[in-house]
């Protein structure tokens, strides 16, 4: 069996902690609740996996399985596991998780309201990659934290301590009753990080802070994700260079396409209906993959509209909130509104066509489908018929049973070549009345 150098701490699994049940009610829980320490605890499992499959760890190292056919061929996910401590590791990946699944559910109420959850971290290697810690709050409810930043920096000082509070992990409502996934690690890219000592607490004191939720969709943020972060402002700045190449050329841009990875599509995918439909105006797409509404923001306010004065601007943000976060409907709309004024605020003459958020997912009744649903309609009310008009055309993408087809979006969430000639259709009625036509 491989071992692993051990953490700072190291602690054995009182029998009373382990007998703790997923019945009991806050009032009874022990002040410290032991989820992986010298292996999970009594009742449990640790799973590592990648965004294809997964396997329960029950030997000294553990590789994820290859389908027959893999998505990301070169691409590997597996755990090593010590006497103390587990080391997950993965390469040119998607997506890495290792969680410990507990068959019953725990009732972790009695750790949240000034409680922490606190583990000891080794990264050995993070250059390439990124990592996130996710704590379950019932079915479907989960809250992660990103910790790409800090992260890198710890890359070969060895085992720290980390606390986090866990009003990190929790929103108003949570449940927290009848968790069974109490605990993952999640990477993306290459890294090799070490866990261990993984336990909540009634109480305890933060040495790490996190976003807070409720303010984390219209505070400007850059985008900090391992695929991204070498690319994403060397392209903000490119972007920006050619605006004011623009402007110094006296060229007037009509239309500017702000954005997620949908709108970033026109540039590559949807690029020959583009050619077709918006060459005419000289439009510019500013559409960044993985922005939440901060990043868009973010944007915004450092240069991506300057010297501009188009006379519509094409607005669609908030998938990703959703797709990351869950986020609140509540709190993503209010993204949305920030990205509006900033933009009412630098182009004081431009027409917002507000899209609402397209479709993903196959089934009308899946979760995230769900909370784009409910965005768009806050984001309906936002039309005022002078400067800011919404339009929904999401039905184009659609069946009739609500469904969304792979025909249409091949991963359902991106657009295909058609998708995007349909998307160009069905909005150019509205467009071109915003642009006088």
């Amino acid at each position: 069996m491989k071992r692993i150098a051990k953490p700072l701490r190291l602690s054995l699994v009182l029998p009373a902690l382990l007998a703790v049940g997923a019945c009991a009610t806050p009032a009874k829980q022990s002040d410290e609740l032991t989820i992986y320490a010298a292996g999970p605890r009594i009742g449990s499992n640790v799973v590592v996996a990648d965004f294809e499959a997964s396997q329960r760890v029950d030997g000294a190292s553990v590789l994820v399985p290859k389908p027959a056919v893999p998505k990301v061929a070169e691409s590997r996910v597996g755990v090593d596991v010590g006497d103390n401590a587990m080391t997950l590791h993965f390469k040119d990946a998607w997506y890495a998780n290792l969680r410990v699944e507990s068959d019953a559910p725990l009732d972790l109420r009695a750790y949240v309201p000034d409680g922490v959850v606190a583990f000891d971290l080794n990264v050995e290697e993070m250059a390439q990659g990124g990592v996130s810690f996710k704590v379950s709050c019932g079915k479907e409810c989960e809250r992660q934290v990103p910790y790409l930043v800090p992260a890198r920096a710890m890359a070969g000082k060895g085992w720290q301590p980390l606390v986090f509070s866990m009003r990190c992990f929790a929103r108003d409502g949570d449940d927290f009753r009848a968790v069974t996934v109490p605990f993952a690690l999640e990477g993306s890219g290459s890294g090799r990080v070490g866990i261990a000592h993984i336990r909540f607490l009634k109480t305890g004191t933060p040495n790490t802070v996190c976003p807070d939720y409720k303010t984390q969709s219209v505070t400007p943020e850059m985008l900090n994700q391992s695929w991204s972060i070498n690319n994403w402002l060397p392209r903000h700045e490119a972007k920006k260079a050619e605006v004011e190449r623009r402007n110094a050329a006296g060229e007037k841009t009509g239309i500017v396409f702000i954005g997620d990875s949908i709108t970033e599509g026109w540039e590559k995918t949807g690029a020959p209906v583009w050619q077709r439909y918006y060459a005419k105006y000289n439009a510019l797409g500013l559409g960044f993959g993985g922005d939440h509404t901060e990043n868009v923001l973010w944007r915004l306010q450092h240069g991506a509209l300057e010297g501009l004065d188009p006379k519509v601007v094409v607005l669609m943000a908030g998938t990703n909130n959703t797709g990351d976060r869950r986020e609140n409907p509540v709190t993503t709309a209010a993204g949305i509104r920030r990205n509006i004024e900033e933009v009412q605020q630098r182009l004081p003459n431009a027409r917002i066509l507000l899209l609402a958020i397209f479709p993903r997912d196959a089934k009308p009744d899946s979760q995230l489908r769900r909370i784009n649903d409910e965005v768009n309609k806050i984001l309906a009310g936002f039309d005022d018929g002078k400067r800011i008009f919404f339009l929904n055309i999401n039905q184009t993408f659609l069946n009739a049973d609500g469904t969304l087809s792979r025909e249409v979006m091949p991963d359902l969430l991106h657009l295909n070549e058609q998708s995007y000639e349909a998307w160009a259709k069905a909005m150019a009625p509205a467009l071109q009345r915003l642009m006088g036509e």
